[in-house]
């Protein structure tokens, strides 16, 4: 399928498409912007709401111009009140509407845990099933221009413990749609945590309204070596090493998860148990992280491995504002490629 190649630019885009003519290739801010103008239009209960999502720059412009498309009763600016905005919009929702709130950084999300935990994920279970709280919440994560401690970390795992929350990670254009449009349907509160250097990748993206469903990851290479488990930014990572690996002969399988929760159990299970080996790569910190669940759901299926298991993750410590700490705190496919070798015997020549 078209869709699931993974481009870092327009220019690479733009080349592929030589081989595939006629193919749409949007940016993955794009397809985001995109899915939420088409939802507006299909739904007058969906509507935007958060911090500056209508400034000129409409969040990296991913909400750009919807305000003077849709008005300002569908798309709104927020007050900084994280935790009051969250329990409007779980009430809106609890009231029929289909909020998609812009926290715009993840780092905030804390100040809105009580909204979200012991409101939003527990609601539909204490009310017997007879109360949906259809909520999406869109945050942000991403290095670069010194966001440092309390601007750039990837709490993903955190949400993941919750019950009742579900949680997304798009690696590709395509995928930032088509996941999107499934939360806002899917009738579940919903964290739809976006990587802000995939803003630029391109891809091929469909005009049309269209769904990817949650809870089902995708083989974006398949191989027989090592499986590589990786999480947003970092599947392009997986990529980009298996592409190098199998010069080496190394023949490496890539999965995006694409949803932390639920978690693809059955794909993770069928790659191990083919490569019997197996390295996940996170956005996040390794303790109690989604690279610890994987390793879990593996350990459980009781798959015999050829060799221990991998993760790689961030140091423990909070991220640096140094842009030289910073490029040695962030792993990426170099840690892959060393950590693929190790495992399957050829880094020990």
């Amino acid at each position: 399928m078209p869709w699931t190649k993974i481009y870092a630019s327009r220019t690479e885009f733009e080349k592929a498409l030589k081989d595939s003519p006629g193919l749409r290739g949007i940016t993955y801010k794009e397809a985001i912007r995109e899915a939420t103008a088409q939802l507006l239009s299909a739904d007058k209960s969906v509507f935007v709401i958060g911090e500056g999502v209508d400034d000129s720059g409409g969040v990296f412009g991913t909400t750009k111009g919807l305000q003077e498309e849709f008005g300002k009763d569908r798309v709104m600016d927020s007050p900084l009140a994280e935790n009051g905005i969250t329990g409007v919009c779980v009430g809106a929702a609890a009231a029929g509407m289909k909020p998609i709130l812009v926290h715009m950084r993840t780092d905030f999300l804390p100040i809105s845990l009580d909204q979200i935990v012991n409101h939003a994920a527990k609601w539909h279970y204490m009310f017997g099933g007879l109360l949906n709280i259809p909520l999406v919440i869109r945050s942000i994560i991403g290095r670069g221009w010194g966001s440092a401690a309390q601007h750039s970390q990837s709490l993903q795992a955190m949400f993941m413990n919750i019950p009742g929350l579900r949680v997304i990670m798009p690696a590709t254009p395509y995928d930032a749609k088509g996941l999107l449009i499934a939360a806002v349907k899917d009738g579940n509160p919903v964290i739809m945590i976006e990587h802000r250097w995939l803003y630029d990748h391109m891809g091929h993206v469909p005009e049309e309204m269209y769904e990817v469903p949650l809870g089902k990851a995708a083989v974006r290479k398949t191989g027989k070596d090592v499986s590589i488990i990786a999480v947003s930014h970092m599947v392009h990572e997986a990529v980009q090493s298996a592409e190098a690996l199998q010069e080496e002969g190394i023949d490496a399988e890539v999965i995006d998860l694409r949803t932390l929760k639920p978690l693809d159990t059955g794909t993770i299970v069928e790659s191990v148990r083919k490569t019997g080996r197996l390295i996940v790569a996170d956005t996040g910190w390794k303790e109690c992280g989604a690279g610890a669940e994987v390793m879990a759901k593996v350990a459980e299926a009781g798959i015999t491995l050829k060799a221990p298991l991998v993760r790689i993750n961030l140091p423990e410590a909070p991220t640096p504002a140094s842009p030289v700490l910073e490029k040695a705190y962030y792993p990426g496919k170099d840690d892959i490629i060393e950590a693929a070798k190790k495992t399957t015997g050829h880094g020990k020549r």
